[in-house]
C-alpha cells in the first residue's frame, strides 16, 4: 500500500481526495497549510507527495524544494489552479513528476498516480537486474564496491567515476551518448557538467591505460564508446 502525502487547504477537497484515494487502496495523510505538510514528511516515510500550490504558511515549490533536498526520488504532482507557463517550468525545475491543474478528474489523477508508480517500479526492476562486476580487458571493475583492478594495481573510484565507468560498462562495444550520461549521473545535460563529464572520462581513460587493448573512444557531439 503507496503511502501518500497530500497537502491540501481546500477542505472539501482534500476530504474528497482522501476518500477517492483511500477507495484505491492508498494510505493517504491530509494536511492542510505547508509547514505541518513538510514537518509530516520529515518524521515520515512517503511514497509519493501531492502538493497544492498555493498555500497559507508555505507554498508548494518551497515544500518540493525541500523534500528534493531530502529525498530526490520520491515523486512529488502538484494541483493548481494556476496554469501559467512559468509555474510549469519552475516545478518541473525543483524536480516534480506532473502538474494537473484544477478543475480535475480524479481518475485522471489516479492514472498519473499510477504511471508515475509503475515507472519507478520498472526503474527499480531493472536496476536489481544489472551487473556490478565487469571484465575490461585484462582489469576487472566491482561497480558495487568501486574497485577497478588488474595484477599490479587496484583503485578505488570516485562515486562519479565509478557511475560513468559502469554506464560505458553496460554498452560495452557500443556508443553511450552524451546527453544519457549526464542526465542519468548529474540529472542534467548542460555546458559545466559536460566538462565535468570529460574530466571523468580522462581519468578513467588513464586507469586503463596498461592495456593497449582497452580505449575509451570519443565520438564527436554524441558521446563514447568503451572499446574492449
Amino acid at each position: 500500500m503507496a503511502k501518500i502525502l497530500l497537502v491540501e487547504d481546500d477542505v472539501s477537497m482534500g476530504f474528497l481526495l482522501v476518500d477517492f484515494l483511500e477507495s484505491k487502496g492508498f494510505d493517504v495523510k491530509l494536511y492542510k497549510d505547508g509547514k505541518r505538510g513538510l514537518q509530516a514528511f520529515n518524521k515520515g516515510r512517503y511514497d509519493f507527495c501531492i502538493l497544492d500550490v498555493m498555500l497559507p504558511g508555505m507554498d508548494g515549490f518551497t515544500i518540493a524544494e525541500n523534500i528534493r533536498a531530502i529525498d530526490k526520488h520520491v515523486p512529488i504532482v502538484f494541483l493548481t489552479a494556476r496554469s501559467m507557463k512559468q509555474d510549469k517550468i519552475k516545478g518541473f525545475k525543483l524536480g516534480v513528476d506532473d502538474y494537473i491543474t484544477k478543475p480535475f478528474d480524479e481518475d485522471e489523477l489516479l492514472c498519473r498516480i499510477q504511471a508515475i508508480l509503475n515507472r519507478i517500479e520498472l526503474e527499480e526492476e531493472n536496476q536489481e537486474v544489472k551487473p556490478t562486476l565487469f571484465t575490461i580487458g585484462n582489469y576487472q571493475f566491482d561497480a558495487a564496491n568501486q574497485i577497478l583492478e588488474a595484477e599490479g594495481f587496484s583503485k578505488r573510484l570516485t562515486q562519479k567515476e565509478c557511475d560513468v565507468l559502469r554506464m560505458l560498462c553496460l554498452s560495452m562495444n557500443q556508443i553511450v551518448k552524451r546527453e544519457d550520461i549526464l542526465i542519468d549521473i548529474w540529472g542534467e545535460n548542460d555546458y559545466f557538467h559536460g566538462r565535468s563529464l570529460d574530466v571523468f572520462i580522462a581519468k578513467l581513460r588513464k586507469y586503463l591505460k596498461d592495456d593497449g587493448s582497452i580505449s575509451i573512444e570519443n565520438v564527436p557531439k554524441v558521446g563514447f564508446v568503451l572499446n574492449a
